[in-house]
């Protein structure tokens, strides 16, 4: 049975889990980064429970202006919750658990979340192998971005809400 609900900091230990078997080398948030955003904005925090296990999340900040590339919004520096604009910062299921929808699932609950919060634009970056995937999701791409995090190549997707 799939439930959704916002992270509590007794998730952390298991989000940083996922994130890091889910994401090559340095692009993955430190258990630091992931406490921080769950006690700071955890309504922007998105779990995903299958049967009682988590298997997934999202967790976002919000900004008035937006500069995907800034380093210091991964720890919610500038975050605003009452800023019209979202920033995802991982969209992670647990690789075992991967290729049954769940990205999908996490996907449109985050999305009807933000709706009901007023939000106008989700903003992403992701790499050039995920770029169909977040357009079937109903993102445009944006550019190629500056940011060099983890010293990966990423790519800057948005959605108007």
């Amino acid at each position: 049975m799939k439930k959704f609900r916002n992270a509590q900091l007794s998730d952390a230990e298991r989000c940083f889990e996922i994130e890091t078997s889910a994401y090559e080398g340095d692009e993955a948030a430190t258990h630091a980064k992931i406490c921080k955003r769950i006690e700071t904005h955890p309504e922007g925090f998105l779990i995903l429970e299958v049967d009682g296990e988590v298997v997934g999340f999202i967790n976002c900040g919000c900004a008035h202006e937006v500069e995907m590339s800034d380093e210091d919004f991964k720890v919610l520096i500038g975050h605003d919750p009452d800023a019209p604009n979202v920033v995802i910062m991982s969209v992670v299921v647990d690789p075992k658990r991967q290729r049954k929808g769940y990205s999908r699932s996490l996907m449109d609950e985050f999305v009807k979340r933000m709706q009901r919060m007023d939000k106008e634009m989700i903003y992403l970056m992701c790499k050039e192998h995920h770029v169909p995937l977040y357009e079937k999701l109903g993102y445009s791409y944006l550019k190629p971005s500056a940011s060099d995090h983890g010293g990966m190549t990423w790519h800057e997707m948005s959605m108007r809400l």
